[in-house]
């Protein structure tokens, strides 16, 4: 089946990050990124969805140098990360999937001094209300926190400089239930007193969804779509029909399909479109539309990342 035609462009929008047909290979046979185009609006909650091995950790690790593309650019701020490397680091707060455990030696409050060493805009205060508030101990050994504590304490790291982009490998990893309420109810304070863009990466979209403006969806290291969430909970629906015997489809829909089931005579598709013009063709082919609901935003992203699939 053909592919609908999605969105994979934000021209027009102010960008405060961006590659630019970004390729990156590894040996002997693995394209992590394969002509990657990400547009992230300044001041934007960018949400990058995939599964894992999407590509979403190499186009991070990206956009702080950590790798270099085979071709293509990136940018953070107009700062070309692999010309002005240091420069465009300065600019971003990340949270790693992996945290590093090589300081683990340090005590916590040790691990932060190391770190607001690098950064003239740290701010002691703020990184200490953040860590009472995530239940860090300052003279705990940082090799003996939980998984959900060191990604704790990278979130502080990340935030406490109070850097203009963040940069989030799946930052709720490792947190239970409480914490990562906790999370998100940190991340909406921090963008709200300080003006940041957001790099949200992650296979789990409901974490995100509350906070999301903006999303892409990556497979292969390519991105399928990426556009304002309004316009993807707006341009994808699901449609349960009821279908006449020997019906052989919607002529001129078939293209727009991500998702399609079928349970005798009931129909269940996911389309890319305009509901009146999706459910005016259905009717033309004989189908009765029972339903035509908006999905959410995990469930559009799944739908996305199985196009194509029959169930």
């Amino acid at each position: 089946m053909s592919f609908p035609t999605l969105p994979t462009r934000l021209d027009g929008a102010e960008l405060a990050v961006e590659t630019r047909a970004v390729f990156k290979h590894y040996p002997p046979s693995t394209t992590a990124l394969n002509g990657l185009d990400l547009q992230v609006p300044a001041g934007a909650v960018y949400v990058l969805v995939g599964p894992n091995g999407a590509g979403k950790s190499t186009a991070m690790r990206l956009l702080l140098d950590v790798v270099r593309a085979d071709r293509g650019t990136a940018t953070v701020l107009g700062i070309d990360t692999a010309r002005q490397p240091a420069l465009a680091r300065a600019q971003i707060g990340y949270v790693p999937e992996v945290v590093d455990t090589a300081y683990g030696w340090l005590t916590v409050r040790g691990l932060l001094k190391h770190h607001a060493a690098f950064y003239d805009a740290w701010d002691w205060g703020y990184a200490d209300a953040l860590c009472r508030r995530l239940g860090l101990r300052p003279g705990e050994r940082f090799r003996a926190l939980s998984k959900g504590g060191a990604r704790a304490v990278a979130l502080v790291t990340a935030l406490a400089h109070r850097p203009p982009v963040l940069l989030l490998d799946e930052p709720a990893d490792g947190l239970d239930p409480l914490a990562r309420e906790e999370l998100a109810a940190i991340l909406v304070e921090h963008i709200t007193h300080a003006p940041t863009t957001v790099l949200w990466s992650t296979h789990h979209v409901h974490e995100a969804d509350r906070l999301a403006d903006h999303v892409g969806v990556l497979r292969g290291g390519r991105l399928l779509l990426q556009a304002p969430v309004d316009a993807v909970r707006g341009g994808l629906r699901r449609y349960r029909a009821e279908v006449p015997d020997g019906w052989t489809g919607a002529p001129g829909l078939n293209g727009d399909v991500l998702v399609r089931a079928q349970a005798g005579r009931e129909i269940t598709w996911t389309v890319w479109g305009e509901e009146r013009s999706v459910a005016e063709r259905l009717s033309a082919s004989g189908a009765v539309v029972r339903e035509a609901g908006r999905l959410s935003l995990e469930d559009a992203a799944l739908a996305l990342l199985r196009a194509g699939s029959a169930a």
